[in-house]
C-alpha cells in the first residue's frame, strides 16, 4: 500500500483529495487529509460580512461535507515534516509516512508582526477582516459608527485575495451612502504599493474608479508601527495617517510549521516550488498547493482552483514515474465588488497583465473585463454556490485552467 498525505482540508486539500480518490485504486493507494480544524470557510465571504451582506453563518460550512468516502480525515495539528525521511509528526505523537506529500495549508496573518497592531484599540477602531472573528467585530462597529477617517492600511505584499482591500474601500463607499453618511467618512487606501494595484493597466482603471468616488489612495506607505493613543499609523520614513476606524490587512506568513520542516519553505514559511510544476525545489515527491507556495502570482481561490488541475497531472505523472507535463502558467482571474451592485473583473497570468474585452467568449462574454458591469457583480454571488457545490468536489469548470488570450483586446503601451 502505498501513501498521499495532504497537510490542509482547505480549498486545494479538498479539490485534491476528491481529484486523487476519484483516480487511484484504494486497493493500491491509501490518502489521508490532515487539519487542525473541523470547519470549512468560505475567505471570500469574509469581505460581505462587515457591511451586512453576509453573516457567518453564509460562509461556515463542515470540513467532513467535502472529503470522499475512501480519504482518512484526521483533525489535529500539524508538528512539523521530516521530508528526507518522508513522514508527517502531529501534535498528538502520531506520525504519518507518506510516499508522496502535498502541502496546501494556506496563509494566516499575524497582527503581532506590526508593533501597536493589537494594542489597546484592537476590535474596538482598530480591525481586520482576513478572520471570521475580525469581520464579524467590525460589522458590529459599524452598526453604531457615525464617521471620521477610514482607514485600510496594508502592511506588506503578499497578501490572500489582494483585490480584497480594494473591494473594501469601493464596499464602504457604498455601504456608508446607503446609510446616508457618506459625507461624514473620508475612506482612504493605504499601501506599501506604488499604485491601487501592481499590474500597470488595471492599476490605472482601478485608480479612476476610486478617485470617482472620492477614496483617497496614500502610495508607497510601509507601516512601522500604530499609535493608539494618537490614533495614526506611522511608516518608517515617518509619515502620518490618523484614523478615526483603522482596518488592516496585517502581515501574511504560512503555516508556523513549515519553519522547522527541513528547508521545504522560505523565511516567511512559504513552501518553494517550480512556477509551473507546483513540485519543491528540494524534495522531488513534495508538491504545494495555493496560498502556501511561494509562486510570483495573487494568492487567491482561482489560483488554487486552476494550479491544482495542473498539480492532478503532474501527481500522476510522478506516480507513474514519467517526466511531469503540467506547466501552470499563473492564471488568476478576480471578481472585484465595486458597490452599487456593480463589480470588476481581471484576468491575467504570470506573463499578461490584466486586459480590458469579454470572457469567457470573444464578443460575447457574458463578462466585462477591466469594465464596471453588473453581470460581474452577479458572477461574484454566483460563485459562492459554484464553490460549495462543483469546485471544492473537484469537478471540471468550463473555465481553463491555463489562461486564454480569447476575448481580451490587447493593450499597447
Amino acid at each position: 500500500m502505498k501513501r498521499i498525505v495532504i497537510l490542509g482540508a482547505g480549498t486545494g486539500g479538498t479539490i485534491m483529495a476528491n481529484k486523487l480518490r476519484k483516480a487511484l485504486e484504494p486497493e493500491e493507494w491509501e490518502i489521508t487529509i490532515v487539519d487542525k480544524g473541523k470547519k470549512h470557510f468560505y475567505q471570500p465571504g469574509f469581505l460581505f460580512i462587515p457591511f451586512g451582506i453576509y453573516t457567518k453563518y453564509d460562509v461556515i460550512k463542515p470540513k467532513a461535507n467535502f472529503i470522499p468516502p475512501g480519504v482518512n480525515f484526521i483533525i489535529d495539528k500539524i508538528e512539523r515534516i521530516e521530508p528526507g525521511k518522508n513522514r508527517v509528526h502531529l501534535a498528538d505523537g502520531q506520525v504519518l509516512n507518506y510516499d508522496f506529500l502535498i502541502v496546501s495549508t494556506g496563509v494566516q496573518t499575524d497582527p503581532s508582526e506590526t508593533p501597536g497592531l493589537q494594542g489597546e484599540l484592537w476590535n474596538k477602531e482598530v480591525f481586520q477582516f482576513y478572520t471570521l472573528e475580525g469581520a464579524v467585530n467590525l460589522a458590529n462597529f459599524f452598526k453604531t459608527w457615525k464617521g471620521g477617517d477610514l482607514i485600510l492600511n496594508i502592511a506588506d505584499m503578499p497578501i490572500k485575495c489582494p483585490v480584497a482591500p480594494l473591494e473594501f474601500v469601493m464596499l464602504a463607499d457604498w455601504f456608508f451612502r446607503e446609510k446616508g453618511i457618506r459625507q461624514n467618512v473620508n475612506i482612504k487606501l493605504v499601501t506599501p504599493l506604488p499604485a491601487a494595484f501592481t499590474k500597470p493597466l488595471s492599476a490605472k482603471v482601478l485608480g479612476e474608479i476610486l478617485d470617482k468616488k472620492n477614496i483617497e489612495v496614500v502610495t508607497d506607505f510601509y507601516i512601522e508601527r500604530v499609535d493608539n493613543e494618537n490614533r495614526k499609523i506611522i511608516s518608517y520614513d515617518e509619515k502620518e495617517v490618523p484614523f478615526d476606524c483603522l482596518v488592516s490587512v496585517p502581515i501574511h506568513k504560512g503555516a508556523d510549521f513549515l519553519a522547522k520542516s527541513g528547508g521545504l519553505a522560505d523565511d516567511m514559511n512559504f513552501v518553494k516550488v517550480d512556477k509551473h510544476t507546483l513540485q519543491s525545489v528540494v524534495y522531488p515527491n513534495v508538491f504545494a498547493l495555493g496560498d502556501a507556495t511561494n509562486l510570483p502570482t495573487s494568492k487567491a481561490g482561482s489560483v488554487v482552483h486552476f494550479s491544482a488541475e495542473i498539480l492532478f497531472e503532474n501527481i500522476l505523472c510522478a506516480i507513474e514515474d514519467r517526466s511531469l507535463t503540467g506547466e501552470f502558467d499563473g492564471h488568476a482571474n478576480c471578481y472585484i465588488e465595486s458597490g452599487d451592485g456593480k463589480g470588476i473583473l481581471i484576468d491575467f497570468n504570470y506573463e499578461v497583465e490584466p486586459l480590458p474585452g469579454k470572457f469567457p467568449l470573444p464578443g460575447l462574454g457574458p463578462f466585462g473585463l477591466l469594465r464596471e458591469t453588473k453581470v460581474n457583480h452577479y458572477g461574484k454571488l454566483i460563485f459562492r454556490w459554484m464553490y460549495w457545490h462543483i469546485i471544492l468536489k473537484g469537478k471540471e469548470m468550463p473555465i481553463e485552467a491555463l489562461m486564454s488570450m480569447a476575448g481580451k483586446e490587447v493593450v499597447n503601451p
